[in-house]
């Protein structure tokens, strides 16, 4: 075809322009996908942990069909047949997931059983049982006594297995038959039932026996067929209870199969009332399914607002790259309509040639961003990836939708634009060129004005959500979250480039009227041409803007979520490992015996040991049964404390004992406070602490405790509310036993301490041991790099030190870096940046490789009016530092005034009220320099390709061409 062919020979014509505006598909595309594919693989992740911690009790994927007779009604046959099919056929079809279990049991009416003539049960024992059939059960059981029931009646007796555990509890024996009286449609009748064996579960936790094995204690189990035949169909007894169970694997389960698999289970119980009355769903696992979806939803708009910037910025250097294209084509455009061709025509070329390239870019960007998805599942901070046990991806139908959105909205950027420059023709474009000059539409409009209003809104919005957080201690999942917080830090950055751009051309005229008598040529010239022709490097120096802009911000926003909760774990910790060993304690009250003394002192101990606020009343209330008196003193054995400093691994120990104690300053009571016994000098070796959270370095208050030993160091706020300031005395009640301390330190902050809910007291707690009673310790612990925890608990309890419980802050952090809502944000950050430099690195070297090629024949008129190479090479270099130089300096600074403005609303993700250790903005140099490195690259490119172009012109062939192309 004609117009194949010569789009193809149009597209060879500009392959550069092509190949960057593929290049640029291919990237939206594959950023685009990767999204739902991180999210659904993250949801597998999420399944597959919920699976791990709902094993006690039934398994998440279960549904359990129950039919439970009402009154006097009876379940007819033909209908328990139907929906009994429907249970077993459609119902595994309709949910589609591989099935672990399935069980079904049928119940008639319990009775009081009676031994027949000739059995030598016990005719007194009550036995209230009920008759039973499971399907399956041979395959789950071992026989401890007697065999299977036969699936024939013999002499009138139905034969029936019981649980091993209900021989003991109803007094039953093989071999005996007893009276079961049940009443039919035709009457009461007495079924005679023969006891022929006994089982035990091969497996206990299996998800078959979920009626519970106590269900089974009262339970006469009889062969299925026997059950449905002879009792339900030829004795007409009426049906009590179904009930039909499944165990689905949800493993596999995908992101587009939540909605579906929701609105079937909804029907189930429809279509199964529908099919026998009084049958309905008792157990489903839609409410795992909702949660999975509410998860699904939250990490994709997490994830999709985080990344919205980035693929937007695509798309503006789509449309910058077409609008580039276009605009070397518009005269051949204005022409062909000259010259015959229809609006439809020329639309219709580059509505193919965008079909072509959003196919190509539909089977390559999916697979970029398989890989991208399985980056996104490897960060664990800002450009950090790791190599860790990556996420379930996949190519799912969800993505495939995303990825064709994206060239949907690709193919309408360039073809707009089209549409606009087909309806010209020859005399229109002259006549635009002639009014170059004119405001872009959105200067014109004040759009950026309008914008900058947005972000006051949305400013306004972050500051009355965070007061709203401190008044109420609300959580920002139970405030009214509004879109616009979602991009007002990206469009601060997009209005305040516009407005630079603005007053960029003012800038340019006012330096040049204030030194055009005494500024050199080519600084004259650069100021000249810019001044009059700003409008042609708006696309440049905006898309430059978001880059840098985009990218401090974001760096800064990852860097500040990663450290800010590193910190808030640390703080909370306080050191790499915390021991709670063990403490044997006895009562001075309680004899002293081999039965009472020595048992009711270790359990109070082992009780004490294991806490970690108030130890001496936790240990009062150890080995306490009710009606005893609860002892008065409880005498703790401290157990041998300097094993920790020898431990393999361990860099240093402490102890720190935190109970609670009552305070009186100047003889007034002011409530319970949180009392922190320490050893100053290894306290200084384990304590973690941030060192902008105190006035002075902590080993200056550290050494003020040591100094004297009824030293105390008190919270600020506690002070200024009650007045207090160094040297003044409070006194602290401690077991009962009143101490006085002198104040030698007010801080903020202590490590593990949160002023806000409790004050806190740092103490010497040899002074409290000297003083009160003794009281159990905790062991905070420095760990060298690399040290295991584990191999501690082994050594401890080799030298017979029992542990209560051990908790390690690194453990904790790696569970936190594992999150998939964190690795997704990380993820998306930090792929988005690179793509964002990508596309801008390409776009500014082709917008400047282009930008020459135009301008050859000005070029060589500057050179015939005798400017020197090296001066028209000073020129353009100008014109680089102008444009883009000016445009990264401002990305980078609006990036950071950007941060510091919106950054601190981040803590609403958090309780506002507790935010401790207090929030900072983070700057990290080590993402500074990589910008940096990234914008030299691109300076030093963009001056090469300048060096080259200049060095390749030749004036008479650029005077020749007599107008630029």
């Amino acid at each position: 075809m004609p117009i194949m062919r010569f789009l193809f020979r149009k597209m060879w014509n500009t392959r550069w322009l092509t190949l960057s505006t593929l290049l640029g598909l291919v990237m939206a595309v594959a950023f685009t996908t990767s999204i739902p594919m991180y999210a659904d693989g993250s949801l597998k992740r999420v399944v597959a942990k919920s699976l791990e911690e709902k094993s006690e009790g039934l398994p998440a994927g279960s549904l359990l069909m129950r039919y439970q007779a009402v009154g006097t009604e009876r379940a007819d046959l033909n209908d328990l047949e139907s929906v009994k099919t429907y249970i077993q056929q459609d119902v595994p079809t309709d949910i589609g997931f591989p099935i672990y279990t399935y069980a079904s049991s049928y119940t008639i009416k319990g009775a009081q059983l009676s031994p027949a003539e000739g059995t030598k049960a016990d005719p007194s024992k009550r036995r209230q049982m009920t008759l039973t059939s499971i399907s399956g059960l041979k395959d789950e059981v071992d026989w401890s006594y007697g065999q299977m029931p036969s699936g024939q009646v013999n002499n009138g007796q139905l034969e029936a297995v019981v649980f091993e555990e209900a021989l003991f509890r109803n007094d039953l024996h093989i071999g005996d038959v007893f009276n079961y009286s049940v009443s039919s449609a035709s009457g009461s009748q007495l079924l005679k039932v023969k006891i022929v064996g006994s089982f035990k579960p091969k497996n206990e936790t299996s998800a078959y026996w979920f009626q519970g094995l106590e269900g089974l204690v009262n339970a006469l189990i009889i062969n299925d067929d026997v059950f449905m035949k002879t009792l339900l169909t030829e004795r007409k007894i009426p049906l009590q209870l179904a009930n039909w169970y499944y165990a689905f694997d949800l493993r596999n389960i995908q992101t587009s199969q939540l909605s579906p698999l929701e609105n079937r289970l909804e029907r189930l119980d429809i279509n199964l009332f529908q099919k026998l009355k009084n049958t309905k769903v008792d157990v489903s696992f839609k409410p795992i399914l909702s949660e999975f979806k509410a998860q699904s939803l939250q990490m994709q708009i997490l994830l999709f607002t985080l990344a919205a910037p980035m693929i937007a910025m695509v798309f503006y250097y789509i449309m910058m790259n077409a609008r580039q294209a276009l605009d070397r084509q518009r005269g051949v455009i204005a022409i062909v309509r000259s010259r015959g061709g229809s609006t439809k025509q020329i639309v219709g070329i580059y509505f193919l040639e965008g079909l072509l390239l959003g196919i190509i870019a539909l089977v390559i960007g999916p697979c970029i961003g398989w890989f991208m998805a399985k980056s996104i599942g490897s960060t664990s901070g800002f450009l950090t990836f790791v190599d860790r046990k990556s996420i379930p991806v996949s190519f799912t139908p969800e993505a495939m939708l995303y990825g064709g959105l994206a060239v949907l909205i690709a193919m309408l950027a360039s073809i707009i634009p089209a549409v606009l420059f087909a309806r010209s023709s020859i005399v229109n474009y002259k006549q635009q060129l002639a009014r170059s000059d004119r405001s872009p539409l959105w200067q014109r409009w004040f759009l950026d004005i309008v914008l900058l209003g947005l972000v006051g809104y949305g400013y306004y919005l972050f500051d009355q959500r965070q007061v709203l957080s401190v008044q109420t201690g609300m959580t920002t999942d139970q405030l009214q979250v509004h879109p616009l917080l979602f991009f007002v830090p990206a469009l601060s950055i997009f209005a305040l480039g516009l407005l630079f751009l603005r007053i960029f051309p003012w800038l340019l005229r006012l330096f040049g009227w204030f030194g055009r008598k005494f500024l050199p040529v080519p600084l004259y010239l650069t100021l000249v041409q810019l001044s009059r022709s700003a409008k042609a490097y708006y696309p440049l120096m905006l898309l430059l803007i978001l880059t840098l802009g985009l990218g401090v911000y974001n760096s800064s926003a990852a860097r500040t979520i990663d450290l800010n909760s590193t910190e808030r774990i640390l703080y909370q910790y306080g050191t790499d490992v915390v021991v709670q060993t063990v403490w044997e304690g006895f009562s001075d009250d309680l004899p002293q015996n081999s039965n009472a003394g020595g048992n009711g002192g270790e359990a109070q101990g082992g009780n004490g040991g294991a806490g970690t606020g108030s130890g001496q009343n936790q240990g009062q209330q150890g080995g306490q049964k009710p009606g005893e008196e609860t002892p008065s003193k409880i005498r703790y054995v401290e157990p041998p404390f300097q094993v920790f400093r020898d431990l393999e691994g361990v860099q240093a120990a402490a102890r720190v004992m935190q109970t609670k104690g009552n305070v009186v300053v100047s003889g007034k009571s002011t409530g319970q406070g949180t009392i922190m016994g320490i050893d100053n000098t290894d306290f200084a070796k384990v304590a973690w602490f941030r060192g902008d959270l105190f006035p002075a370095h902590p080993n200056q208050y550290l050494n003020a405790l040591g100094s004297y030993e009824q030293a105390v160091i008190i919270p600020s706020n506690y002070a200024s509310k009650y007045a207090l300031k160094e040297g003044d005395l409070l006194t602290i009640t401690i077991g009962q036993q009143p101490l006085e301390f002198v104040i030698v330190g007010i801080l903020p902050y202590w490590p593990a301490q949160y002023p806000d809910q409790a004050p806190f007291f740092v103490v010497n707690l040899e002074y409290i041991y000297d003083q009160a009673p003794m009281i159990p310790y905790e062991v905070w612990l420095k760990m060298k790099p690399d040290a295991k925890a584990a191999p501690i608990v082994t050594a401890l309890q080799a030298k017979g030190i029992e542990i209560a419980s051990i908790k390690d802050v690194r453990n904790e952090l790696i569970v936190q870096k594992k999150l998939p809502a964190r690795g997704g944000v990380f993820g998306i950050l930090s792929l988005g940046f690179l793509v964002s430099v990508i596309v801008s690195l390409i776009g500014y070297i082709l917008y400047w490789f282009f930008n020459l090629s135009n301008r050859v024949v000005q070029f060589g008129v500057l050179r015939a009016m005798g400017l020197s190479r090296k001066q028209l090479t000073g020129m353009l270099l100008l014109e680089q530092g102008f444009t883009a130089g000016l445009s990264i300096v401002l990305g980078i600074v609006i990036g950071r005034l950007t941060s510091y403005f919106f950054l601190p609303f981040l803590q609403t993700s958090q309780n506002v009220k507790t935010q401790v250790p207090p929030f900072r903005v983070i700057f990290d140099s080590k993402d500074t320099y990589q910008l940096y490195l990234v914008v030299a690259f691109m300076m030093l490119t963009g001056a090469l390709l300048l060096f080259l172009h200049i060095r390749r012109l030749r004036v008479h062939q650029a005077v020749k061409l007599g107008e630029e192309k």
